[in-house]
């Protein structure tokens, strides 16, 4: 009789052990430390921030739908307020939208980290790269300035003007204030645009010819006014515009 009883009991105990991989797998802060970070998926990811769903909804769920509802990508999610991302998905409150877009500053910043030491800017691609790490995924323009030294070095870099959603006013006055302060050999100026269409507008082109002007009197020059776009920018020095 014992011995029928436990007839199918091994093959119980590896369905057991199967339902409990199975099960660990699905968490997400588990699974990144049987399997390692680069096996989770975005939605996982952010899953082990945020730490629980909502009634109905488990966290991952929850995740997987904010980032469908921002057609998969983070650097959407990041345009949002913290306010914004608490009032959009229930189960997500102040606290953990404030720990989602910190996350995500996080990741950024870290994206930058090789520009910071003296970053030689040779081209407009080179321009470009160092400006996305920080201008790019706003809701409303800004207008930077690039203070360079005799060998293109980043020297320090400063926010000169910050608009609406459809444009930022720059003071030539303000930039040059910041080039002399700095002592800078050259200056790159840069805006974006939210929209991510490079094509610079009237305004932008009156703006450049202002700055090169006033850049020529002081003997600062120009070296170029870049667009920046999510996937692409608009160069006056590489257009011949400058």
């Amino acid at each position: 009789m014992d011995e029928e009883a436990n007839i199918g009991q091994p093959q119980e105990i590896k369905s057991r052990a199967l339902k409990l991989n199975t099960a660990l797998d699905d968490r997400p802060r588990e699974k990144a430390m049987k399997y390692g970070f680069s096996t989770l998926s975005p939605a996982e990811l952010f899953a082990i921030i945020l730490g629980s769903g909502s009634r109905g909804e488990s966290v991952v769920e929850l995740c997987q739908r904010i980032l469908n509802d921002h057609g998969n990508k983070i650097y959407k999610i990041a345009r949002h307020k913290y306010s914004d991302l608490a009032r959009m998905y229930r189960g997500v409150g102040e606290v953990k939208a404030v720990e989602i877009l910190a996350a995500i500053e996080i990741a950024r910043r870290f994206q930058g980290e090789e520009f910071d030491d003296d970053f030689q800017i040779t081209d407009s691609d080179a321009a470009y790269r160092y400006l996305s790490t920080f201008m790019l995924d706003k809701e409303h323009e800004e207008m930077w300035v690039l203070l360079l030294d005799r060998a293109k070095h980043v020297k320090a870099r400063e926010l000169v003007s910050t608009g609406g959603t459809a444009a930022t006013v720059g003071d030539e006055k303000i930039i040059l204030k910041h080039a002399i302060t700095h002592l800078a050999s050259s200056i790159i100026l840069a805006h974006n645009h939210p929209s991510n269409n490079a094509r610079p507008s009237m305004q932008d082109d009156t703006l450049t010819q202002r700055v090169k002007r006033a850049c020529e009197a002081v003997g600062i020059p120009l070296d170029d006014h870049i667009i920046v776009c999510r996937g692409n920018y608009y160069s006056y020095q590489a257009m011949g515009k400058l």
